[in-house]
Parts: C-alpha cells; sequence; structure tokens
C-alpha cells in the first residue's frame, strides 16, 4: 500500500498532491482505470499501440531535433 507522512505544519492538498504524483509515477491510477471495466483482447492491443505511437512521437521529435543554424558569414 502505498502512502505519504503528512509532515508537521503542511497542508492537507499538498499531502494529497504528493500522494497523486507517487501514485501517477508508479501507474497505479491508470492500472486501477484500466481494471475497473473489462477489456478485450483487441482494445487492448489497441490501446498498446496508442501508447506506443505517443512515444514513439515524443522519441521521433527529441532525436531529430535540427542543429542550430550556421550564422551567416558577413560580405
Amino acid at each position: 500500500m502505498r502512502g505519504v507522512v503528512v509532515k508537521k505544519g503542511e497542508p492537507v492538498d499538498r499531502a494529497l498532491k504528493r500522494l497523486k504524483t507517487k501514485l501517477d509515477t508508479e501507474g497505479i491510477l491508470e492500472e486501477m482505470r484500466r481494471r475497473r471495466a473489462f477489456e478485450t483482447p483487441t482494445e487492448r492491443k489497441q490501446r498498446k499501440l496508442r501508447s506506443a505511437s505517443k512515444r514513439n512521437k515524443v522519441r521521433w521529435r527529441y532525436s531529430n531535433a535540427p542543429a542550430a543554424a550556421p550564422a551567416e558569414s558577413a560580405e
């Protein structure tokens, strides 16, 4: 069970935000949402393809970043 310790003088809102961030980075919230309803094998494959597509877009964007434009020579 995941949790956070509320520090002395810390607002509860801040502790909830830390908990949500922790759960989100570990993928627990996504897993919980996914398990709410039955997912057919076809739906599962489509979901995985969509997430792979998003990952590849970001990967491609940063791997093919254009180099800095060369400075024009003064004539």
